[in-house]
């Protein structure tokens, strides 16, 4: 049967509600943190590791997952997803002792997270769409920040009106019933139900040809396999440029409330900034997704990387001038320019080792990814412990920044293939 409109959007939809639920589901954590240390008077640092924990388990099935979907396509990689996270969820209740968190909340959560959040759906969501990769991506990817705005608020009620071990029971059985059928609905490539990407028709005999956004053909025409990739020097400018942007968003966004609180800033006002961050992320994903659709991938992972580091700035001049317009300023260039970076995460990888085998490449890629989202707020606290403040901590991001934004530039997608707004250049 043939829809009114181009089957993508269908796949971005689906996308748009496997990510607000999905994504928020792992963020609720920091929700029943406080419940469960009040339940079972453990240690902050054992309780939090479990959350930490998901990160070395989403670090190891990155890989694993690009492979999956190399093989399977993405219902399996989904619903693989579905199963973990909502069974990590219904498990949790049972936990008595710290190893079940670290089995639940840290290895199936963290798992399942990585098929259902960024990285699961930038496995497959930049196939369906060429001239509008970034635009389309933009919009799946705003679903995080409703999702945050929606889901995390009823959770918070559910732990405050019924306890922590309902609201998770909910969260599992909302996963369940949700996002399995939904995604069912997901193909891999348009091609596989007979469309092309964008919705474009077949070529009519003789129309003029559509112009090619192959750049370097030479390149394009390599099939590209992990082995092929990381022999090259653009896959590892690519694994710097990753590692570097996560170091930078989870830097701030784990040690920004507290560094607030600690200069002087009521809680409302740190709270405040925390939920501002994700609401201006929304239109902030969405536009530079489509700008990156006229003016190329590598401006505005530069784009990105400069709002983040000007958020670092205004972090680093709060602490001599404590004002509310560096307070916005520091919200603003994060969630409206730092966030596009999640636009394109997935397109600046496809344009340049795009082929049969970029499931694997991209899973590979975002390993380096998550151990830099490992590392920010590591290094960060490390560096507060050892300076007694963040100034250190904020330059050094500021530099990391500057040079997550060069490697982009060097991998330089652009010069494989040409987004749409360039064409008329070739």
């Amino acid at each position: 049967m043939r829809l009114p409109f181009f089957y993508g959007w269908v796949v971005v939809a689906v996308t748009f509600v496997t990510m607000a639920i999905g994504v928020n589901a792992r963020t609720s954590f920091s929700l029943f943190f406080p419940p469960i240390i009040a339940e079972f008077g453990w240690e902050r640092g054992v309780t939090a590791g479990a959350f930490s924990f998901g990160f070395i388990a989403s670090a190891v099935a990155s890989p694993l997952i690009g492979r999956l979907m190399d093989r399977a396509g993405p219902r399996a990689v989904m619903e693989l997803g579905v199963a973990l996270m909502a069974g990590g969820l219904l498990l949790a209740p049972l936990t008595s002792q710290p190893w079940h968190l670290y089995v639940t909340i840290g290895v199936m959560v963290g798992a399942g997270s990585v098929c259902l959040g960024y990285s699961g759906q930038s496995l497959f969501l930049p196939n369906w769409f060429i001239r509008k990769r970034g635009f389309a991506i933009g919009i799946a990817f705003a679903g995080v920040g409703i999702g945050s705005m929606t889901l995390l608020p009823w959770v918070q009620h559910m732990i405050e009106q019924t306890g922590w071990r309902t609201a998770c029971t909910a969260m599992g059985l909302m996963i369940l019933v949700v996002l399995a059928p939904i995604n069912l609905l997901l193909h891999k490539h348009p091609e596989d139900i007979g469309l092309r990407p964008d919705g474009d028709g077949e070529p009519v005999t003789g129309a003029a040809k559509p112009v090619s956004n192959i750049v370097d053909p030479d390149w394009a025409a390599i099939d590209w396999t992990l082995k092929r990739a990381v022999a090259t020097a653009r896959f590892w400018w690519l694994a710097l440029g990753y590692f570097c942007g996560l170091y930078i968003w989870y830097a701030v966004q784990v040690h920004q409330t507290k560094f607030l609180l600690d200069i002087g800033f009521s809680p409302s006002v740190a709270v405040w900034a925390l939920g501002a961050v994700s609401l201006l992320g929304i239109p902030g994903q969405i536009f530079l997704g489509h700008t990156s659709d006229r003016i190329g991938r590598e401006w505005v992972w530069a784009i990105s990387c400069v709002g983040f580091a000007i958020c670092f700035a205004a972090l680093m001049a709060l602490k001599y001038q404590p004002s509310f317009w560096l307070v916005w300023l520091m919200v603003f260039t994060q969630g409206a320019l730092g966030y596009g970076l999640t636009s394109i995460m997935g397109a600046v990888v496809f344009e340049i080792f795009g082929g049969r085998h970029q499931g694997s490449i991209f899973g590979m890629i975002m390993l380096a990814a998550l151990a830099g989202g490992a590392a920010g707020p590591w290094v960060t606290g490390l560096l507060y412990d050892r300076t007694g403040d963040y100034t250190l901590a904020f330059g050094i991001a500021i530099i990391v920044s500057l040079l997550s934004a060069l490697s982009v530039w060097r991998a330089s997608p652009g010069k494989v293939r040409a987004v749409a707004g360039r064409l008329h250049m070739l």
